[in-house]
């Protein structure tokens, strides 16, 4: 993947989740998460599995992120479950191990929090879905780092963008890369008339406070 194609991945991935309705914009009528926040967007990145030729793209656009940023990684680690299969993908496209990250240690076997190998001093890439406040993806990447490995970084298909998720992973001194994000799926959505350009400053104040959206 050139670096013009890598420039252009944001909007073609974009353009990619809306088609296929794994993220859908609702600004006039909110969906409500499970936290209760009321929220413009509902993203379903899993729903990329079943079509051969987007999770193909997304595989391939990690992989130009390594190639270009990490060469000198050695595992790719997925967070379960959304971020296994993309990692798999990855891993298989750049001929290196692949292992996951539970969210907790199972309660029993081995009580493995990690599952693969991951062994002490390994440069390791963790994939993820979607970075929301990123509290579940920082977790999982600081598994990995307990286990004295490197995280050279997290990757993820897309981010909402807040402001809270860029503070953890920097309090955390963890990079972070995503396919795209909130800001090129609105630019995207408008020009594909998914939504209409009145309904661009409220998509984005959502982002800046989702607290009080719809309030």
């Amino acid at each position: 993947m050139s670096n013009q194609t890598l420039a252009e991945l944001p909007k073609a991935i974009a353009t990619s989740l809306l088609e296929i309705e794994a993220v859908a914009l609702r600004p006039n009528e909110p969906f409500t998460w499970t936290s209760g926040i009321k929220s413009p967007i509902y993203c379903d990145n899993r729903l990329t599995m079943a079509y051969p030729a987007i999770r193909d793209l997304v595989a391939e656009g990690f992989v130009a992120i390594i190639r270009e940023n990490y060469p000198d990684a050695e595992v790719i680690a997925g967070t379960s479950t959304a971020g296994i299969p993309h990692a798999a993908w990855v891993a298989q496209k750049l001929n290196l191990p692949m292992a996951y990250i539970r969210d907790k240690a199972k309660g029993h076997g081995k009580q493995n929090q990690i599952e693969g190998r991951i062994v002490p001093g390994q440069k390791v890439i963790v994939i993820e879905d979607l970075i929301s406040t990123g509290g579940s993806s920082l977790k999982a990447a600081l598994a990995v780092r307990e286990a004295g490995a490197e995280v050279l970084a997290v990757l993820a298909i897309f981010t909402y963008e807040f402001e809270t998720a860029a503070a953890a992973f920097a309090a955390e001194q963890m990079p972070l890369a995503t396919l795209s994000s909130y800001g090129a799926l609105i630019e995207t959505a408008v020009e594909l008339g998914k939504v209409a350009p009145g309904d661009v400053a409220a998509l984005q104040a959502w982002r800046k406070d989702p607290q009080s959206f719809g309030k």
